[in-house]
């Protein structure tokens, strides 16, 4: 048996220095078959002597344990975050603030990465926790998904027992291997690097985990006698980590500001994302002096990047027709890469935006996601231009049904005004039977797609006669006896839907969710809103000229007249119900939604949140009262830190509205 044992160990010691020598330090000695082969002889070794199966083996790397749910862990020490920074006078500004209190201070710079912090404990050298940042006090236990990154080292050759942070991260080529398996697949792709990093590290499966390839920068300890930054990051690549060799010490906030703008010019190659630099005092007997705000420590800053800027060419300009006609132009462009994902088209809003910016086919491009989420065109390049291209001209005829297009005076949009125009049905019967808008469960954009495609639904209406079309239903592609009764009794119970929610689903021009229940509070039924008058739509709280028009058309139009009869005769309710806002927490509170929520949709947090007299915001401003942050919160959250406005967990959120 110590045979055994001593090959266990053997074979162990030479799997981590493979692990270590390609993912730490990028330079493979061990053959890919001979590391096969050790790993395999290991694993057959562990499950004929299971009490050789260490806790810390390098097999636990590819996975395979099972969670019901993650476990919360409450650090020893907070991991604090860090206050936000943009310019370079702010920059200076920091270095001087801390040489007032502390004239000797010197800073180290390191890349700020476009990850998920992340927490490990060893104990006598072992790796016996891996946690989330989570709330800074409290995170999540995922040490099983944290031994499958192989740049973490499971065990520590001098036996210390100390507190790393670091990041998280998927590198630019995971991540694009991992959509294009998406895409293969007929998967949703991941939005961007930080996102992928987030949901694979989070995952219940550690095998799924294994898979994702994530990577992880040490950036920080506790628990030993380093006495600066420096010697801290020296003592981690000893010990085994990756760290980054990006970095820069300083002693001046002009040398910081030199190191900041050559990183900007190195970004575009880096093999991973990052999204600004960390600013720290080197000097660990500092920071008490230096001392702290109410929410961060004034020792260390993150300076932030402006948005990603990315030039490209267009390569032509096509047109969508939208769900109330309004017709946009989209840049088709030369694939590039933008804030974590590859893009190939962009919005251009309107014809008056194209004019005004001077965009043309053929034209070099500065193109950004705006918000980080939706990709548009920032500007032209004028300059780069070398030939003649031909000035943008608005379409004048729809490129679906070629009926002429409209511009009213007052609107930036060009729109189709043919009720009966294809692209503008279906998208029209997308959104009305959206989660958003009348919410008919099973009812989903491929299903409306396939069921126009068919012929079965070509107006509203014919939503609400599926019942007569079951022998046809069950014949179609995926849709068994069961899935058909699902889809036709969620439809039957969308009746019930108050008033707001048709009028939104409706798809007026310019009236929203919120717009539609605060007509629906002056105007409780279908006859109130044919009888309204322009003025006296336009006097609601809230609505202006150019709404009160586009309702008082919509009620005054034949089709949409003819419509709503139908849809009153097959039984679908047309009053409006006023709601009993319940008196809680949250009443006449501004409240902000940001990142993913587990338990409910974003909608039926916001639904829920009105409901007990809250008021849903769409950005950070200095009225708001709570942000509510879900997983991957982004820069919404950012700003609330900033501003010192409360932030809240959804669990909190639950509490508060009684779900817990």
């Amino acid at each position: 048996m110590k045979d055994i044992l001593n090959r266990v160990l053997e074979l162990t010691k030479i799997i981590d220095k493979a692990n270590y020598e390609y993912y730490v330090m990028d330079n493979p000695t061990l053959e890919d078959y001979q590391y096969d082969t050790y790993m395999q002889e290991l694993l057959e070794l562990e499950k004929n002597y299971p009490e050789y199966a260490f806790s810390n083996s390098p097999t636990k790397r590819v996975g395979g344990e099972v969670l019901s749910q993650f476990v919360k862990v409450t650090h020893k020490v907070p991991m604090l975050s860090l206050a936000d920074i943009f310019t370079e006078e702010e920059v200076i500004d920091f270095a001087r603030k801390v040489h007032d209190v502390s004239p000797n201070a010197t800073f180290m710079c390191e890349l700020k990465i476009d990850g998920l912090s992340g927490g490990l404990t060893y104990e006598d050298g072992s790796l016996v926790l891996g946690a989330t940042r989570g709330k800074g006090t409290e995170g999540e236990n995922i040490t099983q998904n944290i031994k499958t990154i192989r740049s973490i080292p499971l065990t520590l050759p001098n036996g210390a027992s100390i507190d790393v942070r670091g990041e998280i991260y998927m590198s630019r080529k995971s991540f694009a291997s991992l959509n294009e398996k998406a895409r293969m697949n007929g998967q949703p792709e991941f939005a961007n690097c930080r996102n992928a990093a987030a949901g694979s590290v989070r995952q219940l499966d550690s095998k799924v985990t294994a898979s994702r390839k994530l990577d992880f920068f040490a950036y920080t300890l506790i628990g030993t006698d380093c006495k600066t930054q420096k010697e801290a990051l020296e003592y981690l690549t000893s010990c085994g980590f990756k760290v980054n060799p990006e970095r820069a010490f300083c002693k001046t906030g002009e040398e910081i500001w030199n190191y900041i703008s050559t990183i900007l010019e190195k970004r575009p190659n880096l093999e991973y994302d990052i999204d600004g630099i960390v600013i720290k005092v080197n000097e660990f007997d500092l920071y008490d002096e230096i001392g702290y705000t109410a929410k961060y420590p004034k020792w260390a800053i993150a300076y932030k990047f402006p948005p990603d800027e990315v030039k490209t060419k267009v390569e032509s300009i096509s047109f969508q027709v939208g769900r109330t006609g309004a017709i946009t132009p989209v840049a088709n462009l030369e694939k590039v890469f933008v804030a974590g994902s590859m893009i190939s088209r962009a919005t251009l809003h309107n014809e008056d935006y194209v004019l005004e910016k001077d965009i043309r086919v053929g034209d070099y491009v500065i193109i950004h996601k705006a918000g980080d989420v939706i990709p548009e065109v920032v500007r032209s390049i004028p300059e780069d231009r070398k030939t003649d291209l031909v000035k943008f001209s608005m379409i004048k005829n729809c490129p679906c049904c070629n009926t002429p297009l409209i511009r009213k005076e007052l609107e930036a949009d060009w729109y189709c005004p043919n009720d009966l125009c294809d692209e503008r049905i279906q998208n029209s019967l997308i959104h009305f039977a959206s989660r958003e808008a009348y919410n008919i469960d099973s009812l989903g954009e491929k299903m409306m797609i396939n069921l126009h495609n068919e012929g079965l639904i070509k107006s509203i209406d014919d939503i609400f006669r599926l019942r007569d079309y079951f022998d046809d239903l069950i014949t179609l592609e995926r849709m068994g006896e069961k899935s058909v009764n699902k889809l036709l009794n969620a439809i039957e119970e969308s009746k019930h839907n108050n008033l707001d929610k048709l009028i939104f689903g409706l798809g007026i021009r310019n009236v929203g969710a919120k717009t539609a229940k605060i007509l629906c509070e002056r105007f409780p039924n279908i006859e109130a809103f044919k009888n309204a008058s322009i003025e006296e739509i336009a006097d609601v709280n809230n609505i202006g000229i150019v709404i009160a028009n586009s309702v008082y058309e919509f009620f005054h139009d034949e089709y949409n007249l003819s419509l709503l009869n139908k849809l009153e005769e097959m039984g679908v309710n047309t009053q409006y119900i006023q709601t009993q806002v319940k008196d809680s927490y949250f009443s006449n509170k501004k409240v902000v939604l940001t990142g993913s929520l587990q338990t409910l949709t974003r909608d039926e947090a916001k639904a829920k949140i009105e409901e007990f007299g809250g008021i849903c915001v769409g950005s950070v401003s200095k009225n708001t009262n709570v942000v509510i942050a879900g997983e991957n919160a982004g820069s919404k959250y950012d700003k609330a830190v900033q501003l010192g406005i409360q932030i809240m967990t959804e669990e909190e959120m639950l509490e508060k509205l009684g779900m817990r």
